[in-house]
């Protein structure tokens, strides 16, 4: 059974970083993708940073230039290293794993980031 197990969350004044890491035990193959969603009180899950098996990323816009996504693909690992935090960063961010065939999404438990002064 395959579960990915995020850490690294906490609370951070504005301005400051924190390093999420997820990690993913069991057996698993073809996944051409991993990324991080956040989800805030009241509002729905969104994208944050996705990357492909070639390396490809994807941000979105209101964390271009703070965030970094980057993948272990023999340690089937993903990091996501956040700079200059703001209060609207704050959320419980998940990991994504997604699998092509057979199309499939794990997910991990999230964890929580609070960017507070």
């Amino acid at each position: 059974q395959v579960q990915l197990v995020e850490s690294g969350g906490g609370l951070v004044q504005p301005g400051g970083s924190l390093r999420l890491s997820c990690a993913a035990s069991g057996s698993i193959f073809n996944i051409y993708a991993m990324g991080w969603y956040r989800q805030a009180p009241g509002k729905q899950r969104e994208l944050v940073a996705t990357i492909t098996s070639v390396g490809s990323t994807n941000y979105v816009d209101s964390v271009k230039g703070r965030f970094t996504i980057s993948r272990d693909t023999a340690k089937n690992t993903v990091d996501l290293q956040m700079n200059s935090l703001k209060p609207e960063d704050t959320a419980v961010y998940y990991c994504n794993f997604r699998r092509s065939i057979p199309r499939f999404d794990y997910w991990g438990q999230g964890t929580q980031v609070t960017v507070s002064s």
